[in-house]
């Protein structure tokens, strides 16, 4: 784990909990002075049905970026006032491990993600990204519920 805080990267899914976690990691970054960046990841998942439904795969790069935009400007519209976000990172895959691979590659990255409140059983069963994260982060994570 790096001692040295290089960014504030906000893993966004568009969700209220998202949401909530993007004003946390805006004011952090401002509070510390590091650059916020958002970060979202298309779910290799969906873009296995968008295939099996009969999206082309040459279209399956417009998807994405859609996906995309909508996430990150649910992002930017929850933040409170005008605030810079330094880069939008768009990634393809399965969420947990794309967040996790993302901060190794990054090292110094202070990871802000909400937590959904998914049942306890489903939670036991097959648990959530932001547990599968913090289980796996080189770095620092702050879960915001």
């Amino acid at each position: 784990m790096s001692d040295t805080i290089s960014a504030v990267v906000v893993a966004c899914d568009g969700s209220e909990h998202a949401s909530r976690a993007a004003r946390m990691a805006a004011d952090l970054a401002k509070a510390t002075g590091h650059p916020l960046k958002l970060l979202t990841v298309f779910p290799g998942s969906r873009a296995e049905r968008l295939i099996i439904s009969g999206v082309w795969p040459s279209d399956l790069e417009q998807e994405q970026q859609e996906y995309g935009r909508k996430v990150f400007d649910t992002a930017k519209e929850a933040l409170d006032g005008p605030v810079d976000v330094k880069e939008e990172i768009l990634l393809k895959g399965d969420p947990a491990h794309e967040v996790v691979e993302y901060m190794e590659q990054n090292p110094g990255t202070h990871l802000v993600i909400g937590k959904r409140g998914h049942s306890a059983l489903r939670s036991l069963t097959l648990g959530s990204v932001s547990e599968k994260v913090i289980r796996h982060a080189p770095g620092l994570v702050t879960i915001v519920s």
